[in-house]
């Protein structure tokens, strides 16, 4: 009887942490793709573009970027349902060094991270 009533009471307690879990959502973006901006000279700019995907379970909203661990400009905060795609256009301080690394941290609007991403700029 015992063992009967631990094995439901287990059974119970996974059901309702799926159901809350469901319930909850998850926030997670992707960044599928860097695209480090050059001028016509093929110069490095102060531009770069991020595509990201939501692979979370509810919207979320990118509000901050930071690169390197400095909030940078965006071109807009960016919404996106659940599997959605966009992109955001980052202006830095500075024109990105060629060869050097560039962690990408986003953070939603309560300033949660969400997703994070690191690549080297091309040389």
């Amino acid at each position: 009887l015992i063992a009967v009533t631990v094995a439901v009471s287990i059974a119970v307690a996974a059901w309702m942490g799926a159901l809350t879990f469901g319930f909850m959502g998850s926030t997670s973006v992707t960044i599928n793709n860097v695209t480090f901006v050059t001028d016509s000279s093929n110069n490095p700019t102060k531009n770069i573009i991020l595509s990201v995907k939501n692979t979370g379970t509810k919207t979320v909203t990118i509000a901050t970027v930071k690169v390197n661990n400095n909030e940078v400009g965006m071109n807009a905060t960016l919404s996106l349902s659940p599997g959605g795609t966009g992109g955001i256009e980052l202006t830095l301080d500075s024109e990105w060094v060629p060869g050097n690394p560039y962690k990408f941290d986003l953070f939603d609007s309560s300033g949660q991270i969400i997703g994070s991403y690191q690549e080297n700029a091309p040389s």
